[in-house]
């Protein structure tokens, strides 16, 4: 295979998993809704929904999930000319509507080209687990593993175990559903459907992020530079190309966010449709990944902060997440038990396989710790989040031994592990924002900032208490939510504008650049692999345009003080 079957690849898969998102806002705006970070909401939840309802129905049988499959296809379609048929949508929403999913095309574009700009087309999974990062575990080949069973066989039988004794029910079936929903298709025999897919779905943290953005209302310079930050941070180039499903709930979160920690708030507490919402996006989130709890209680503490909702209201939270977990929970306990490997790995630090619960593990495991072990644990944990010793060490041992390129190799390995340092420059933005605290006024920057940083910080401390803490299970980045790093980027940049906007805009841009040096080279390429010419120039032009539209690029038409205020 070559560039052009990865980009005609790139091009349907892009139109099979944006055509669900779009119909979904379009008709959202066909109905009455206008506001954007909103209808970005809805897309995104009805993406999610469109994803597990295809598991569901490829576990019905092979034959009512490929009907499903056509199904959601020509139905998006007739929904689409529906919603857009009479010009009833003014053009300013279209183009508002049409920049978040421009942007979601080039950044996948990129980082697609970007991937694979050395080779490794014929082998695209394994070429994913070394291209940016030190060799990482076969983790992204799980979904398709599992997809690979489903396709064939529905619920008859137990699926097969995969390489390392992991169960259909250990790892939540989202990513599974959108690959299922689109196998029927074309699928080719290498994984570069898979992985092309992969990138597509994990990218969807740019809708989410724009959604975001859009409703804290923050300046044009402020959202591009965030855009930025974040596509070419090491959280989205090493984990939006090695495809473990831990990017796609950061996306739905991001749009949880966009409804309860910006002014929309006000409005989103007081209607019954926006709790079905939010809670439908908390859910999905969960059932992409359950690490995504980290993300969801400090969401819930900040919105519970800024105005609690009535009780009907979170009655009907509370149905509807029910009503979209309670079937995983039923396959988990019943279909391929016990589906809690994850959960005592994290809460309990055990790595061997037994036949105890996750709550028996759990007290197993504190009764042994003990008082003082358990505050160790935890101690560790934050630790682990700062860095401090072992990445000093990891890059110490790089610069005493090895020339530049191990040097580079330990800086990647530290950035994937460690919380505070993967931030890099962009710590400097908290020193300077306390240091400008009595000069600083009030702005959408800094509110955005502060909000961002709440979560972040209310998450961590969350996520550090929480986890268990041994060597086993300790916080590094990758057993968290990923919504923790994107805020905390967020509300660096955010906050580095509020206080020095020109200084913040070069800081910025000066560690988006670092970040992309950093993970340009190739260290590991496959066997008899080379540099291709063509893979960087598609590269650098998807790159180029990304600024400019997200600069440029409408966030949507109605103004800010048309959000009713909280009387």
């Amino acid at each position: 295979m070559g560039l052009g079957d990865l980009l005609l690849k790139l091009i349907g898969h892009l139109a099979l998993t944006g055509l669900p998102l779009a119909a979904a806002t379009l008709c959202a705006a066909r109905l009455g809704v206008r506001r954007v970070p909103v209808l970005l909401a809805i897309g995104l939840a009805a993406s999610g929904a469109v994803g597990l309802l295809g598991f569901w129905a490829f576990y019905a049988s092979p034959l009512v999930g490929k009907s499903f499959a056509y199904l959601v296809l020509f139905g998006s379609i007739l929904l689409f000319v529906w919603s857009l048929y009479g010009g009833r949508l003014e053009r300013s929403l279209l183009r508002a509507l049409s920049t978040p999913l421009l942007l979601w095309a080039l950044g996948s574009g990129f980082l697609l080209f970007l991937g694979f700009v050395h080779g490794g087309i014929d082998t695209p999974l394994a070429t994913a687990s070394t291209r940016f990062s030190h060799p990482l575990p076969g983790d992204n080949a799980i979904p398709s593993f599992f997809t690979d069973w489903f396709f064939a066989h529905g619920h008859q039988g137990v699926p097969p175990v995969f390489p390392g004794e992991w169960l259909s029910s250990d790892r939540p079936p989202l990513q599974v559903g959108y690959a299922l929903s689109q196998r029927p298709f074309g699928w080719d025999a290498s994984g570069l459907d898979y992985q092309v897919l992969g990138v597509l779905l994990q990218q969807l943290w740019i809708v989410g992020l724009w959604a975001l953005l859009s409703a804290a209302r923050v300046g044009r310079t402020t959202r591009a530079l965030a855009m930025v930050a974040v596509l070419v941070s090491n959280l989205a180039i090493v984990n939006g190309f090695f495809v473990w499903p831990k990017l796609l709930p950061a996306a739905l979160l991001l749009a949880v966010a966009a409804l309860v920690i910006t002014p929309l708030w006000l409005d989103m507490r007081r209607k019954l449709w926006a709790a079905g919402l939010i809670a439908a996006l908390c859910a999905l989130a969960m059932l992409g990944h359950g690490s995504s709890v980290f993300g969801i209680v400090p969401l819930a503490a900040v919105a519970a902060y800024r105005g609690l909702p009535s009780r009907r209201w979170i009655g009907v939270g509370l149905a509807v997440g029910i009503a979209l977990m309670a079937p995983w929970s039923a396959f988990q306990k019943y279909d391929d038990p016990p589906g809690n490997r994850l959960a005592k790995w994290t809460l309990a630090g055990v790595v061997e396989i037994d036949g105890r619960g996750t709550s028996e593990a759990v007290f197993d495991a504190y009764r042994e710790a003990g008082v003082g072990g358990a505050i160790e644990n935890k101690t560790q944990n934050f630790l682990t989040m700062a860095g401090g010793e072992p990445a000093l060490e990891t890059v110490e041992n790089a610069v005493d031994t090895g020339g530049l390129v191990e040097v580079l190799k330990a800086l990647r390995f530290v950035f994937f592990l460690y919380l505070l340092p993967s931030l890099g420059l962009l710590l400097l933005a908290p020193v300077l924002m306390v240091v400008r605290l009595g000069q600083q006024r009030e702005s959408a920057e800094w509110s955005f900032a502060l909000n961002c940083a709440a979560v972040f910080v209310l998450g961590a401390i969350v996520w550090g208490l929480v986890v268990f803490g041994n060597v086993d299970a300790r916080a590094v980045i990758h057993i968290g939510t990923y919504l923790l790093p994107i805020l905390g980027i967020c509300s660096a940049v955010a906050g580095l504008r509020a206080v020095l906007p020109r200084f913040g805009f070069a800081l910025a841009s000066l560690a988006s650049l670092l970040s992309l040096a950093l993970y340009v080279p190739a260290f590991d390429s496959p066997p008899g692999s080379a540099y291709s010419l063509w893979a960087a120039v598609i590269a650098a032009l998807f790159l180029a345009a990304f600024p400019l539209i997200a600069f440029y690029g409408e966030a949507g038409p109605e103004p800010l003080d048309a959000i009713p205020q909280q009387g």
